[in-house]
């Protein structure tokens, strides 16, 4: 069998893992990112899904999709998404882990939705005037200001990284979480409870529950990891409300680029997540297949 370029999937359930198999038998070389299960290993028991007579824990089905890619060559890696931009030339693209990068000619964002903000008042209302989701997008933005991000995982790391070149000061707000390690050099640790973001037309300061606060012109929201909607603000893929934009084909608006399972919106269950990865891998397959050597 010829293997053509490899192909990124990124998310380990059954959307990902689906369009991982597809795209696995018709010859292409695939990498799988992720880091759990997502939604599915919530899932106590399974009784809805085709092929079993018996329910199934979410765990288990998941464990047996993975094992299954993985006997048909796929490749894994243990890690987190938190960036992802195009190579030189914009012929293919670089997703950005913790540590070091993944290189591929073809990208299927399977990692489900954002996660939510925490309900803290503010935060929705100044978004779009002060609270933004992209820090690659905005950085430039804050330019000799101070900004924060609100997170505590290796995805706010990387948001404070990005604004660190840009901003006079950059605060990391854990809300309350065990700060990080590997704290970048000159980023502001602050792991106070956040009572709420206030200003006026736009952000000004953030106020802790035990009364102190903290004046910023912006504040980045990087609270858990970064869910498929976070990751196409990066690198302008259209969405419809929160979730990512595709054609018939699972293709978005960037070439080479494609999504499936719960990050496209619709119906939340197995069977579509299933049914769109498959989708989204033979799409993919045949976009690599049409690349020149």
């Amino acid at each position: 069998m010829i293997f053509l370029k490899r192909l990124l999937v990124v998310g380990q359930g059954p959307a990902g893992i689906s369009a991982a198999i597809y795209a696995r038998r018709g010859g292409a070389a695939v990498t799988v990112l992720g880091k759990g299960t997502g939604a599915l290993a919530k899932a106590e028991l399974i009784e809805n899904y085709y092929g079993f007579d018996e329910p199934l824990s979410g765990e288990e089905l998941a464990r047996r999709g993975i094992e299954g890619a993985k006997r048909l060559g796929v490749e894994f890696v243990t890690g987190e998404l938190v960036g992802l931009r195009f190579k030189d030339a914009m012929d293919g693209f670089v997703a950005e882990v913790p540590g070091g990068t993944i290189e591929a000619e073809a990208v299927v964002l399977a990692m489900g939705t954002s996660r939510l903000a925490p309900p803290i008042p503010g935060l929705k209302e100044f978004e779009g005037r002060g609270v933004s989701y992209c820090a690659i997008c905005d950085a430039f933005f804050y330019r000799g200001k101070e900004a924060a991000v609100l997170g505590a995982g290796d995805y706010a790391l990387a948001e404070a990284q990005a604004l660190l070149p840009h901003a006079a000061k950059v605060h990391l707000l854990t809300n309350g979480e065990k700060a990080p390690e590997n704290l970048s050099e000159g980023l502001v640790l602050h792991m106070e409870k956040i009572k709420s973001v206030e200003g006026a037309e736009r952000v000004e300061r953030v106020v802790f529950e035990g009364g102190g606060t903290l004046s910023v012109s912006g504040l980045f929201i990087a609270f858990g990891t970064a869910g498929s909607t976070a990751i196409a603000k990066k690198i302008g893929i259209l969405l419809e409300g929160v979730y990512l934009k595709v054609d018939a084909s699972m293709a978005t608006n960037v070439p080479g680029v494609f999504a499936a399972g719960d990050a496209t919106g619709g119906l939340l269950q197995v069977a579509k997540a299933v049914h769109e990865g498959a989708t989204a891998g033979l799409s993919a397959l045949k976009f690599l297949r049409g690349k020149k050597a």
